[in-house]
Parts: C-alpha cells; sequence; structure tokens
C-alpha cells in the first residue's frame, strides 16, 4: 500500500494562498461560504476571482476541486496561472474566472465526495426527472458495507470483489460501480437524491459571473485516472456539443473526446457509463454561449489501487475515526494517491496543465 504524505495539507493555507494570488493580480473575489466547517473548525467556501472586466463578452473559466482531495492540484494550477496572468494586461474584452473548488468540504476533510457523500461528477443531473437507474450495482453494494477494515467482514468482502471481477473482468465491475447509484446514502459513487450545496452554488456563479459571456474556454480539473504523470485532455459530454469541432482544431491529437452513455466502454480510466458529470452541467446552462468545456485529468496510479483507496476512506467515514492514527493513515494514503509527493510528478503535470491553459487561452480570441 501507498506510504502516504508525512503532514496533510491544510484547506485554510491553501485557501489563503489562492486569495493572495488572486489579489496580487488584481482579481476581483466573491466569497461563497459553505454552511458546515472544515476538520479543524475552520471557515469553509467556494472562491471566485475574475481577472479583467467581469462583463467581458471572453471569458477563459477553470474549475478545481469538484472531487474535492483532487482540489490541490487544481489549485496549484489555478495559482499559478494566475502568477503569470494579471487584469491590467489581459487583452480587450477578455476575462479570466478561476472557481477555486467548488467542493470545499471535500478538500478540507481529503474526501473525493462531498458533505453528503455524495460524488459531485455524478450529481449534477436532473433531479425532476427519474434519477438513473444502475441495477447492477446493487449485486455489489454490500461489498462497502463491511464493518471492518482488515478483519473477517472485509475478508469476505474482498473474496466476492475477486469472485466478479474473476468473473467479469476488473473494467466490467468498474464499470458498474464507477457509473454512479442513486438508491444508497451509504454506498459508493452516490449520486444523490437531490442537488447538492456544490451543485446550487455552481448554478450561482453561472448565472452572476458567466452567463453573460459569448465565447468561452473552460476547464474541470481532475486527478486519479489514466497514465501516471500524464495530464490528459479531455471532452466529456452526452453527446457531440456545437464547439467540439473548434475544440479539435485548437487542440488537435491532444484531445481525446469522451461521449458518456450506458454500457459504453473507455481506455481512459475516466468511466464513460456514468451521468451527471460537471462538463455537461455546464454545457446544459450556458445554451446561449460558445463554450468548449474540456477536462484535464492527471493520471496517478493504477484502478484498481486508486479504488481500494476511495474504498477504505468511503469505510473510515461509516465506522471510523478520521483524527486517529488509523484515519489519518488512510487520509495520507489517499492524498498520495491523487496528489503524488513525488516532485517530477508534480511538475511536470503543472508544466503540461499550463501548456494547456496557454493554448487555449491564445484560442479564445478567435471564437
Amino acid at each position: 500500500m501507498l506510504q502516504g504524505y508525512a503532514q496533510l495539507p491544510d484547506f485554510s493555507f491553501q485557501r489563503a494562498r489562492f486569495l493572495a494570488a488572486a489579489q496580487d493580480a488584481g482579481a476581483t473575489i466573491t466569497h461563497y461560504p459553505h454552511p458546515l466547517k472544515g476538520p479543524k473548525g475552520e471557515d469553509l467556501a467556494t472562491d471566485v476571482a475574475v481577472l479583467g472586466n467581469p462583463l467581458s463578452s471572453r471569458l477563459f473559466v477553470v474549475v478545481s476541486g469538484t472531487h474535492g482531495v483532487e482540489g490541490y492540484y487544481g489549485s496549484q494550477s489555478q495559482i499559478d496561472w494566475m502568477k503569470v496572468n494579471h487584469a491590467n494586461t489581459l487583452p480587450a474584452d477578455t476575462a479570466l474566472v478561476m472557481i477555486h473548488l467548488i467542493n470545499p468540504w471535500g478538500t478540507a476533510h481529503l474526501r473525493r465526495v462531498n458533505e453528503d457523500n455524495m460524488d459531485l461528477n455524478r450529481n449534477f443531473v436532473d433531479f425532476s426527472k427519474p434519477l438513473p437507474a444502475n441495477d447492477r450495482y446493487e449485486d455489489l453494494h454490500d461489498i462497502y458495507l463491511s464493518k471492518d477494515l482488515n478483519g473477517p467482514e472485509r475478508a469476505a468482502a474482498d473474496d466476492l470483489m475477486d469472485h466478479r471481477a474473476q468473473q467479469a473482468g476488473w473494467a466490467e465491475v468498474k464499470k458498474i460501480v464507477e457509473a454512479g447509484q442513486y438508491r444508497h446514502e451509504d454506498g459508493i459513487f452516490f449520486g444523490g437524491k437531490q442537488a447538492s450545496w456544490s451543485n446550487q452554488t455552481l448554478l450561482k456563479i453561472i448565472h452572476t459571473h458567466l452567463a453573460h459571456a459569448k465565447a468561452i474556454i473552460s476547464f474541470d480539473l481532475h486527478t486519479g485516472a489514466g497514465a501516471y504523470g500524464h495530464p490528459m485532455l479531455m471532452a466529456i459530454a452526452q453527446q457531440a456539443y456545437p464547439s467540439l469541432q473548434q475544440a479539435r482544431e485548437v487542440f488537435g491529437p491532444w484531445l481525446y473526446v469522451l461521449v458518456t452513455g450506458k454500457n459504453i466502454g473507455s481506455d481512459t480510466g475516466v468511466t464513460a457509463t456514468a451521468t451527471g458529470y460537471l462538463s455537461q452541467f455546464m454545457l446544459d446552462n450556458l445554451p446561449d454561449a460558445q463554450l468548449i468545456q474540456l477536462v484535464i485529468e492527471c493520471g496517478t496510479y493504477d484502478g484498481e489501487t486508486m479504488h481500494h483507496l476511495v474504498r477504505d476512506d468511503h469505510w473510515l467515514h461509516l465506522y471510523g475515526d478520521p483524527q486517529s492514527p488509523q484515519g489519518k493513515k488512510i487520509k495520507g494514503e489517499l492524498f498520495e494517491g491523487f496528489y503524488p509527493q513525488d516532485k517530477d510528478w508534480q511538475q511536470l503535470v503543472q508544466l503540461r496543465t499550463q501548456q494547456i491553459f496557454n493554448r487555449g487561452f491564445n484560442a479564445l480570441a478567435t471564437l
């Protein structure tokens, strides 16, 4: 198992770094306070920094922390981008919008999910309609409910998981589980039964900061899937959208297009069977903008290892104590899984992320 970090990250420290970078860059900052506190009793919030005229018709948008623990990579990417861009040096009619840690509770508590055990990239669905069904998950649900971490119940659950993987293959099991489910609040990859705080907050941010724009390039930042150290540029949507061809022209073969749907497979490590992606939510709620909606997914460890880490963290918040030595060990391993302490990994993903940002930003003027 992974060794994990000797010292866990601090939400307030990371937030202060972002706010300082935004202030130095001449940004206007809006705070969206979260109703809950962090593990140290600290205030939580999603912060939006706008560099340039907020009424600009061309916007460059970056979202971090959709999956909370992944937000430390995303936050660093936003900080680095603001270090080389200033409100006073942007092209005319162009603004940068940095949406910092849209899942602040998950970032602070080092969870992939939010305060309600919701995976936000399963939560951006239309709750006025029947929720997506995932009947095949039902036979696997009990695997994630064993009350011990290393005892007989976990051993039996592991045996059942191994049996299912041998029968159908790990890739098939992954497709079923990671597709998301909307029945079990104590289950894994739970999409929720209503719009989360982050869902509602992102909608406010869209209406307040983005809805007026005519041309937008937007990035949602993630880690955990794909080849180690490779920041994969993706377009994820339920169907081809109007600006997709322009995205292909801008990024060429760097761009991987993932059209999601039932029973669809993917060799990227990102689940194609899931619904409720933030990317689709952005497309649905900005219908009048010429929107190129993209994802950067930075690969870390193999899929089975990552699933094991998420599963241990799921157990911890069902039955364990996150503040205990055991809890901190699990948190350290999870953080390592989503943000490797390998300095080469960190430098490489930031270099590539900034390259992608630069190409996208240069193309914004042509939209």
